[in-house]
């Protein structure tokens, strides 16, 4: 099977027990949860059966053994993992609104995180790659984009494919560089996985299916627009396949997209159909909001198949 490899942050999560705004008074707290996107992402991955590694950086501490810990216990390499002896894990903490929105504090650009590069163990680790996956979320950092830029060249060159997910929160877009980097990485997209809006951060269009076609057209051979409780939409040059999201008890959203992601790359790495695929990312994302903390509803193929049977694959 193919090798799928992502660069990016490693951190913790804390997570407010109390809906409301912001973190500006004593609240109760729930956590250290291992965390961050590309991690949850690889997570789902290696639970699914798919080789793959993870380029990043933690601190010598106890958030970032219990990191390396849990990925490696999943089946992630965890070699490219390195460790530094000054800085901190990252974190991030989160509270969620009354509305279901959420408010970030995070702890990553100036943490272990800010240092993840391609080191000896990293160029290994790319040196076996079949597939890269971009987070949107890690290109928060030049030499971070740099690294990330020169592993999509190795993947290219050795034939290889490349899918993104924008995955971009509001206190990170606008970051210097970080809207170019978006577009440097998509020109070398396969497989584009934004969420809702996001789509329209790379096209100035009325309406999705405009704004998919002219994506489509620069070279992306597959997007796939994550919507949440709508469920996902699939672009292929001349189809559209609409995916139904499965009925789900909501405790935790956080990681629900990365593991669909997960989920749907593995399963078009593997050739599967689109509509099967669909279905079990669908059926990933679901389970993953069942559960309170951000890699604590990752799933086996056996717990997505039970899901997904008898379940309609799209409409």
């Amino acid at each position: 099977m193919k090798t799928v490899v992502t660069i990016g942050e490693i951190v913790v999560e804390i997570m407010a027990l109390d809906r409301g705004f912001g973190f500006d008074e004593p609240l109760r707290l729930s956590g250290p949860y291992p965390s961050g996107a590309p991690a949850i992402f690889i997570d789902q991955v290696a639970r699914l059966g798919q080789p793959c590694a993870i380029v990043s950086c933690v601190g010598d501490d106890d958030f970032g053994r219990m990191n390396r810990a849990r990925l490696a216990a999943d089946g992630v390499d965890v070699s490219a993992i390195a460790i530094d002896p000054e800085a901190a894990t990252g974190s991030a903490f989160v509270r969620y609104r009354p509305d279901g929105a959420r408010d970030f504090v995070f702890n990553i650009k100036h943490s272990a995180c800010g240092r993840i590069a391609l080191t000896d163990a990293g160029r290994r680790v790319m040196a076996g790659c079949d597939h890269l996956h971009v987070m949107g979320s890690s290109l928060f950092a030049p030499a971070i984009v740099a690294a990330t830029e020169a592993a999509i060249e190795t993947v290219k060159e050795r034939g290889g494919t490349v899918s993104f997910d924008p995955n971009v929160r509001k206190e990170m877009l606008d970051l210097p560089g970080m809207r170019e980097a978006f577009g440097r990485v998509l020109a070398k997209t396969d497989l584009f996985l934004p969420s809702g809006p996001e789509l329209f951060l790379f096209a100035d269009a009325a309406d999705e299916m405009e704004a998919a076609q002219a994506i489509l057209t620069r070279g992306v051979s597959c997007i796939v627009v994550k919507q949440g409780a709508n469920g996902a939409r699939c672009h292929v040059a001349g189809r559209v396949i609409d995916q139904p999201a499965f009925t789900a008890r909501e405790i935790d959203p956080t990681g629900a997209g990365d593991c669909f992601g997960a989920t749907f790359v593995t399963a078009w790495l593997r050739g599967w159909p689109l509509e099967r695929a669909l279905a079990l990312a669908a059926a990933s994302g679901a389970r993953a909001v069942e559960r309170q903390g951000p890699m604590e509803g990752v799933s086996t193929l056996d717990d997505l198949e039970r899901l997904v049977g008898g379940a309609p694959a799209s409409t």
